[in-house]
């Protein structure tokens, strides 16, 4: 039984025993999960790139799945350097503080956090543009809806998240200016049961095409049950959709980690912060379901392709905030500093923002 499928199936409290007792493969690689791989979303697109990694390289990969934001994570992470692991990647925002703590002990290590804002000294960040892809389902919305009513539902009021919602709405009333967003907060990264209700009350309260930024699949199956249009999230739901989905913003890993890890054996890594979108092919639309109308969908891949080629920012001015102020004039993009530190609703918005 390999390492990955003995760590996979014992119960948390037993995992640094078990990983104390591997071997020390010169050149292991470890992941840190935040939820269940499961078949679709956040943590089953990051171990895609570390299949990849595997398939392409000649290391060996290891993870631990759904390990919460807190105690536990350090706890990990400091097995798996404890071990030996040359490079680890944990894939939550919640993760970091532990990760920078732990980095400092061990210094001959590579490691990278995902999604973060803070560098160490042998610590790396890599994020993905996926306000880019929240743009382009945006513009979807704005054009599919009949109710002008679209429902957002979102983790954690940080500004990754909030990113997401201000592009997506943002995107929506280019098309239409009578766009409005309604958004529900459930204040977790992964929680099925709450995810569903969320968007329940979403479509209760009219709208009839709703997201999320959440890793389970139970928005886009709520979707399916109550007959409105969906957008999946982190990978293809449609699946889970098919009458709902109308495509997902994905995200793709794997060429990073190939990337990165070559370097850490090249000893050429250098604990930089990586932000890629579609330039990098780390953001991508999953295949579009054929309810969206032919010439909608070709101006959605020509939008793909300014994207590509940097002819087209989603956050381009005016950016007008919930309250009015104008945040980016015309003609000037906002800034990467800006939505590193958005923190504010913009206009179409209709709910209140959290404190």
């Amino acid at each position: 039984m390999t390492l990955t499928k003995i760590i996979r199936k014992l119960p948390l409290m037993a995992l640094a025993c078990a990983m104390t007792g591997a071997s020390q493969a010169a050149d292991n690689v470890g992941f840190v999960y935040v939820s269940p791989i499961g078949d679709a979303g956040w943590t089953y697109q990051h171990d895609l790139g570390r299949l990849q990694l595997g398939k392409e390289m000649n290391v060996t990969t290891s993870y631990v799945e759904n390990v919460a934001e807190g105690a536990d994570a350090e706890r990990v992470i400091r097995e798996m350097a404890k071990r030996g692991d040359k490079v680890i990647f944990a894939t939550s925002f919640g993760y970091m503080n532990y990760m920078l703590k732990v980095s400092k002990s061990f210094p001959k290590t590579a490691f990278v956090h995902v999604t973060g804002y803070k560098l160490g000294k042998n610590m790396g960040l890599v994020n993905a543009r996926f306000y880019e892809g929240r743009y382009l389902t945006g513009v979807i919305a704005g054009e599919m809806t009949k109710s002008n009513v679209l429902g957002y539902v979102a983790a954690f009021p940080i500004p990754e998240v909030l990113q997401g919602i201000n592009a997506f709405i943002k995107g929506a009333r280019s098309v239409n200016p009578k766009a409005e967003l309604r958004v529900i907060w459930v204040n977790s990264w992964y929680d099925p049961g709450k995810e569903r209700q969320a968007a329940i009350t979403l479509i209760s309260q009219g709208a009839d095409v709703v997201t999320q930024h959440t890793d389970s699949t139970a928005v886009v199956q709520a979707a399916e049950d109550e007959g409105v249009y969906a957008f999946g999230y982190h990978s293809d739901m449609s699946k889970y959709g098919p009458k709902a989905h109308l495509t997902a913003t994905t995200h793709h890993w794997g060429d990073y980690y190939v990337k990165t890890v070559k370097e850490v054996q090249a000893g050429t890594w250098a604990p930089v912060s990586v932000w890629g979108g579609y330039p990098r092919g780390m953001i991508k639309l999953a295949p579009m379901n054929k309810a969206i109308p032919a010439e909608l969908q070709s101006r959605i891949r020509d939008m793909e392709k300014q994207l590509t080629e940097r002819r087209l920012h989603p956050f381009a001015g005016p950016v007008v905030d919930q309250g009015g102020k104008t945040i980016v004039p015309a003609g000037k993009n906002m800034s990467d500093e800006q939505l590193n530190k958005m923190n504010y609703y913009l206009k179409g918005v209709v709910s209140p923002i959290p404190n």
